[in-house]
């Protein structure tokens, strides 16, 4: 189901990121007062993909149906860096599946905790990673799009991944 994203995935990256931001963040970032900062998501995208010691896996969508990209999930040795499902897509496990995905590649690579981080108000993908064992620390920062709302860090033992 993954495979290694390239840099040919570039506008297919920011697509389904743009996508699932606007489907599951509107209420943090309206549109009408912060649009979506495009060409600063591809090129951060861009340095990711470049970065040694990160992966960066994603999942077509099947053939010949909109959108190109159903998941992406971006992870290095300790960190879940970047999760997002289209929208078209919530609901099937894949999330799941990725962060599962994930797990056990930084258990391959000798890593006992996993850390990410989550804005505070992106209510879905807490309940995601809190059902999946995730425990939320008391550690914020500020998210670096505009209007920089708060952002928690959560942890969780790679080993209870099951694996």
């Amino acid at each position: 189901m993954f495979r290694n994203a390239t840099r040919d995935d570039l506008t297919a990256l920011g697509a389904l990121e743009r996508a699932a931001n606007l489907a599951a963040l509107s209420h943090v970032f309206p549109a009408e007062r912060f649009p979506f900062p495009d060409d600063a998501v591809l090129a951060r995208w861009a340095l990711v993909l470049d970065e040694p010691g990160c992966a960066v896996l994603v999942a077509d969508a099947p053939s010949g149906r909109h959108p190109e990209l159903m998941v992406f999930v971006a992870y290095d040795d300790t960190t879940l860096r970047h999760l997002a499902v289209h929208p078209h897509h919530w609901g099937q496990g894949i999330a799941t599946s990725a962060v599962g995905v994930a797990l056990h590649a930084m258990e391959l690579r000798g890593g006992t905790e996993a850390f990410l981080w989550c804005l505070v108000e992106n209510h879905r993908a807490r309940r995601l990673y809190e059902h999946l064992g995730w425990q939320p620390t008391e550690e914020r920062g500020e998210a670096p799009w505009p209007p920089y709302p708060v952002e928690m860090r959560y942890t969780r033992r790679i080993a209870a991944s099951g694996r």
